[in-house]
C-alpha cells in the first residue's frame, strides 16, 4: 500500500474506509493478498450485481478473447454489438412493451447522463432541465450541473447553470405534496422558471441517501411533464439491472420514459459499459453529433449478452423480491434493538438503508462491520445512511451473515455511544 499511497493522488477515497490489499474476488466476496475473506456489501458501488467473475460471464468473455474478437471498434459494427442489441431487444425491451432506440454513449454512467442532457436539449430546443433535490448523477460538468450534493459539485470549479432544483418525493415532508408545488410552478408564468427542456430523476435516489420515490408519485410526475411537454429522463445507472427486483426500477409505475439512463451492471462483469435508450422519435443526433473513442468496448458487448440469461424469466425478480423482505424486516429489528440511535430503515429491492439520527454512527457502524469481515457503504449528504448493495446473486447463507455481521456492528457502536453518553 505504502507504493500507491506514494503515487496515487490524494483523490482516492473508497480505500481510506478499506485499507486492505486485495487480490481477487469471487462471488460476493473480495479476498486480500493474504488470504482473508471480505461479504461485499458494496459490489463496486452497484456494478456488481451478479457478484464478482460469474463463471458464465467469465466464459463467455475468456472464449471471445481466445477467438481474437474485437476489443476497441468506436461505433463500427461488429458481431459483439449486433448480438448484444438483438438480445437485449428480443429479453428486455419488447417484452416490455418498450420501443427504444439505443445510443452507446461512452464507457461510463456520466456518459450516458451528458448525452441525455444534450440530446433532451437538441429535441425540445430548451435550455432549462430540472433535477430533484439529493439527486446524483456524475462527476462532469453536466451531471454535476443536474446533482444536488454541494460538496460534489463545488469541484467543478465553474458555475452550474441552466438547472432548476426542485424538491423529491418526500423532502419536504410527508404531508407536502412536491409535485402540486412543481405543477404550481410550471404553470405560473410569474414562478421565474423558464419551460424546461427536461426533468431528470433517480427513482431510488443512491448516493443522496437511498430516498425512494413512490410508484403513485412517479406516475403523476410522467403525466405532469406529458402535460407540459417536457421530456422525462429516468438516471437507471445505480438502481437499474435488476438493483430494485425488476430489470427498469420504474416498471412498476408504468411509466414509459423518453430516456433512460443506463451503466454500472449493464456490462454485469464489472466492465465498463453505459447506453442511452430514447423514443425512436427522439432520435435526432447527426451522424458523428456526439461521439467518443470508447463507445465500442465489445468485451463488455459479450459480458453484458451473457448476462440477459439472468432475464430470460422473472427468477431473479423474484429473488430479488424475497430477499428484499427479508432485508427489510431485519433491519426494522436492528433498529428496534437501538432506539437510542433513532435508525429508520428506507430502501427498496437489494438497495436499503439505515438512517440515522446521529450523522457519525453510519460511518462507525460501516468501519465495525470492515473489523468484521465486511465492506458495506455509506451514503446521503452527510454520509447518515448505512447502505447495503450486496450482489443480486448472494446466497441465503451470505444474506444471513452479513445481515448478522451489520447487527453486530451496530450494536457496538450504540454500545459506545451508551458508553460515551454515560461518561
Amino acid at each position: 500500500m505504502n507504493t500507491i499511497e506514494r503515487h496515487e493522488s490524494e483523490v482516492r477515497g473508497y480505500c481510506r474506509a478499506f485499507p486492505v490489499m486485495f487480490k481477487s474476488a469471487e462471488g460476493s466476496h473480495l479476498i486480500t493478498e493474504d488470504g482473508k475473506r471480505y461479504l461485499d456489501f458494496f459490489a463496486g458501488a452497484g456494478v456488481l450485481n451478479y457478484g464478482h467473475n460469474h463463471p458464465r460471464l467469465k466464459a463467455a468473455l475468456l472464449d471471445y478473447i481466445e477467438h481474437n474478437g474485437v476489443t476497441h471498434s468506436l461505433d463500427m459494427f461488429t458481431t459483439a454489438k449486433r448480438d448484444f442489441l438483438a438480445r437485449f431487444n428480443e429479453v428486455i425491451l419488447k417484452p416490455r412493451g418498450l420501443d427504444y432506440k439505443v445510443q452507446f454513449p461512452g464507457p461510463t454512467g456520466t456518459n450516458a447522463v451528458e448525452a441525455a442532457l444534450k440530446l433532451a436539449r437538441k429535441v425540445t430546443g430548451r435550455e432549462r432541465i430540472l433535477a430533484f433535490t439529493n439527486g446524483f448523477h456524475g462527476m462532469t460538468l453536466g451531471s454535476l450541473a443536474v446533482t444536488g450534493n454541494s460538496f460534489k459539485r463545488s469541484g467543478a470549479g465553474v458555475p452550474l447553470g441552466n438547472v432548476t432544483p426542485v424538491p423529491f418525493d418526500g423532502y419536504l415532508g410527508d404531508d407536502v405534496d412536491t409535485l402540486s408545488y412543481i405543477e404550481a410552478m410550471l404553470n405560473d408564468a410569474g414562478s421565474g422558471i423558464d419551460k424546461p427542456a427536461a426533468v431528470i430523476l433517480e427513482t431510488v435516489q443512491a448516493e443522496g441517501g437511498v430516498n425512494v420515490a413512490s410508484f403513485e408519485w412517479l406516475t403523476r410526475l410522467a403525466k405532469l411533464v406529458k402535460r407540459h411537454d417536457i421530456l422525462l429522463i429516468v438516471d437507471d445507472v445505480q438502481v437499474g439491472c435488476g438493483r430494485t427486483g425488476p430489470f427498469f426500477s420504474f416498471e412498476p409505475a408504468g411509466i414509459k420514459p423518453d430516456i433512460v439512463c443506463l451503466s454500472k451492471s449493464l456490462s454485469g462483469y464489472g466492465l465498463p459499459f453505459a447506453l442511452v435508450l430514447m423514443k425512436p422519435e427522439h432520435d435526432v443526433w447527426e451522424p458523428g453529433e456526439h461521439n467518443g473513442t470508447f463507445r465500442g468496448h465489445n468485451p463488455a458487448f459479450v459480458t453484458a449478452t451473457a448476462a440477459l440469461d439472468f432475464w430470460n424469466d422473472d427468477k431473479l425478480t423474484k429473488d430479488v423480491d424475497a430477499k428484499a423482505t427479508r432485508i427489510a424486516q431485519r433491519l426494522q429489528a436492528i433498529a428496534k434493538r437501538c432506539p437510542s440511535l433513532g435508525a429508520t430503515v428506507r430502501g427498496r429491492g437489494l438497495i436499503q438503508g439505515l438512517a440515522f439520527e446521529d450523522k457519525t454512527v453510519a460511518n462507525a457502524v460501516s468501519a465495525e462491520a470492515f473489523k468484521r469481515g465486511m465492506i458495506i457503504e455509506t451514503a446521503g449528504i452527510d454520509d447518515e445512511v448505512l447502505k447495503l448493495l450486496p450482489p443480486l446473486t448472494v446466497s441465503d447463507e451470505e444474506l444471513n451473515v452479513g445481515l448478522d455481521i451489520i447487527e453486530a456492528a451496530v450494536m457496538a457502536v450504540a454500545g459506545g455511544a451508551k458508553e460515551r453518553s454515560v461518561a
